[in-house]
């Protein structure tokens, strides 16, 4: 004899990880970080979270992507869902970022940098005093 159905569990589950989070517990994203010939791809798995709720921030060489659960979309009260910020090496062009969002992952490619740019220099050795 079953109680609660599959239909039910699927649609419930969401809003369970959800409440969990709110109160006081952590959503766990799956984060993965690909390496490409042209650049670098950061996967964000959530799949129930909506493509409004993440956001991705850049300062200096750090990144952060974040989420976070809004009642309603003008609301100022917003519950953080989780938070995950990575350091940058240098030879990612940061001014070339680009975030999608589709089937419930949030995607973030960072190309390269062209090295012909930033070619190497010598730097001039001055006397001590």
């Amino acid at each position: 004899m079953k109680f609660i159905s599959r239909e039910f569990i699927r649609s419930i589950a969401p809003q369970l990880d959800l409440l969990n989070t709110i109160g006081g517990g952590v959503a766990q994203p799956k984060l993965r970080m690909n390496e490409r010939p042209k650049g670098v791809v950061l996967h964000v798995a959530m799949p129930s979270v909506p493509a409004e709720s993440f956001h991705v921030m850049l300062k200096d060489s750090k990144l952060t992507v974040y989420g976070e659960f809004r009642h309603a979309p003008e609301s100022q009260l917003a519950a953080p869902l989780f938070v995950q910020t990575l350091d940058l090496p240098q030879n990612l062009d940061l001014a070339a970022i680009n975030a999608s969002h589709e089937n419930g992952e949030l995607r973030v490619v960072i190309p390269f940098k062209d090295p012909a740019e930033s070619p190497a220099r010598e730097i001039d050795i001055q006397p001590g005093s």
